[in-house]
């Protein structure tokens, strides 16, 4: 048998099954596919199908380095699908949680910092823990994504410029890429013009959103459900943002860490859409959402983005299941010509 662990992050639109293996995971999709659907098919015959993120996780092989996590995201369907190609911030947290929690890692202590590789995109995430409750069974952390070398705020626009429209219209936007792609729209451009409207919209600004989704998608060449994410924003209080964005298959109940990210380095480049509604760059900014508020700070030198912190987040265990043995199918060996 294998033990899973079950974490849920605040803000995340639900929890994460933890799967932990010492040795490692295969790198191979087609290694992984057919064992975590299994996986997943294990956790809807126990009521628990709302689950749909899955982190791989495993004692990290780079220097320096606490642990290697790959972020997996259920597709649920008539033929359920999984996404390898994009990362999750909120699990994470629920990664480094459950290492604690199983042994993986040293109990965690507030003032621990733990640094993460994120196998899907090589980013180096540290979470810092501010809080830990009674025997780790939860802990507040801020997250701290680090650039392995300084990036150009300019090189995060993934059309290479700061607003673009689609060849047959629609509202502008900006596409910017940092930990995973999102489009920024302005919700006035779709007749939401105060954050009351925003939070309690329904069905039509979710089909409106999810039709601009799908369109930058096909502009780009891709045929992912979930990739690129996308928010509407509003203008909000000296210098704050208000966003509502989509998750798999619904709303966002906040922002995906990587989401703040995505827009804390946005509102840094000037002409973006975040910039145009007053963002501050160079300053701390405030992300308002249905779930709650998060701190965002930039830390860059001159046009190089070095790092951005979200604050604060706050992660709890779940369950702990035990499932089907894991064990995948061996790597293919290569035989001498």
């Amino acid at each position: 048998m294998t033990r899973g662990w079950i974490a849920y992050t605040s803000g995340s639109p639900c929890p994460t099954l933890v799967l932990l293996r010492e040795d490692g995971w295969p790198a191979r999709r087609s290694a992984l596919s057919g064992l975590l659907l299994g996986v997943y098919e294990t956790l809807c015959a126990r009521g628990a199908g709302h689950v749909l993120k899955i982190a791989l996780v495993s004692p990290s092989t780079a220097s320096a380095v606490g642990l290697d996590y790959r972020f997996v995201q259920v597709v649920p369907g008539e033929r359920n699908r999984l996404e390898f190609g994009g990362s999750c911030g909120h699990s994470i947290l629920s990664a480094v949680l459950s290492a604690s929690r199983a042994g993986t890692q040293a109990p965690l202590r507030a003032g621990d910092r733990v640094r993460v590789r994120v196998l899907n995109n090589e980013d180096i995430v540290v979470c810092e823990a501010l809080e830990v409750g009674p025997a780790g069974g939860h802990a507040t952390f801020t997250v701290r994504f680090r650039r392995t070398s300084p990036t150009r705020l300019g090189s995060t626009l993934l059309l290479g410029e700061p607003v673009s429209t689609l060849p047959d219209g629609g509202p502008p936007f900006s596409l910017v890429s940092l930990g995973n792609p999102y489009v920024f729209a302005d919700a006035r451009a779709f007749g939401v013009h105060t954050e009351a409207e925003l939070f309690g919209a329904g069905e039509p600004l979710f089909r409106r959103l999810s039709g601009l989704r799908e369109a930058v998608a096909r502009r780009l060449g891709w045929t992912s459900p979930c990739f690129p994410k996308i928010a509407a924003l509003l203008p909000g209080a000296q210098g704050a943002l208000t966003a509502r964005a989509i998750s798999v298959p619904s709303w966002h109940p906040s922002l995906a860490l990587t989401g703040a990210t995505c827009l804390a380095a946005a509102s840094a480049v000037p002409g973006t859409v975040p910039a145009r509604l007053g963002a501050l760059p160079g300053e701390r900014l405030t992300i308002r959402t249905p779930g709650g508020d998060s701190v965002v700070r930039v830390t860059a030198s001159a046009d190089r983005l070095l790092e951005v912190s979200v604050s604060p987040k706050t992660v709890r265990m779940v369950a702990v299941l035990d499932l089907p043995d894991l064990a995948p199918a061996p790597e293919p060996t290569l035989s001498a010509p």
